[in-house]
């Protein structure tokens, strides 16, 4: 794993933050050179959850590499070959739309976008509230796109939150073992 460059992207389900940062310390762990890249809004956001510069310090840390976070330093991933892969982990519903229509407005989405030029994987765990509702289209869109994959994802209140949709955040580094041999993880419903 050495060898291998991640880019990790973190987008605004705040809420899903801590179990992100789980996977990301697995990851690096594993050996994976990782490059860390956030959205202004969990760059610059304090929430319930936490504060903005705490989560920073802590993924700097962890991946001794600093953080990506606008959109003018997202850009050069392409063009200069920068990742093998990108995780977007928490993956909103709004990233989820902005990816599948090509929409290139944010640091992740411009990421995604200039590191998918160079035909590499890029994967998604998912987190949105409205997954089974306005997402529904974009998801499916996804999953009909080269070079997308998958982490394993369910309802996670079906009750409360009918149209709600989470990724298994812990088969996040599985779902990077599959997809850097251009393998979907199955099964991708859970």
């Amino acid at each position: 794993m050495k060898d291998i460059t991640l880019g990790y992207a973190f987008c605004g389900s705040f809420c899903t933050i801590d179990k992100s940062l789980e996977a990301l310390k697995e990851l690096a762990d594993a050996g994976y050179k990782i490059k860390p890249i956030m959205s202004q809004i969990v760059y610059t956001t304090d929430t319930r959850f936490g504060k903005a510069e705490d989560l920073k310090n802590q993924v700097t840390t962890l991946c001794g590499s600093e953080i990506i976070h606008d959109i003018k330093d997202a850009e050069p991933i392409g063009p200069k070959n920068l990742l093998d892969i990108i995780v977007v982990a928490p993956c909103t519903g709004n990233t989820i739309a902005k990816i599948a229509l090509g929409i290139t407005d944010t640091p992740v989405t411009m990421a995604v976008k200039a590191h998918l030029r160079n035909n590499k994987p890029v994967v998604l765990a998912i987190a949105t509230n409205d997954a089974l509702g306005a997402s529904c289209k974009n998801i499916g869109l996804l999953h009909n796109t080269n070079n997308i994959f998958f982490t394993p994802y369910g309802q996670d209140d079906p009750h409360s939150k009918n149209n709600s949709l989470i990724s298994d955040f812990s088969l996040i580094p599985k779902t990077v073992e599959y997809a850097l041999n251009g393998k979907q993880i199955q099964p991708v419903i859970i």
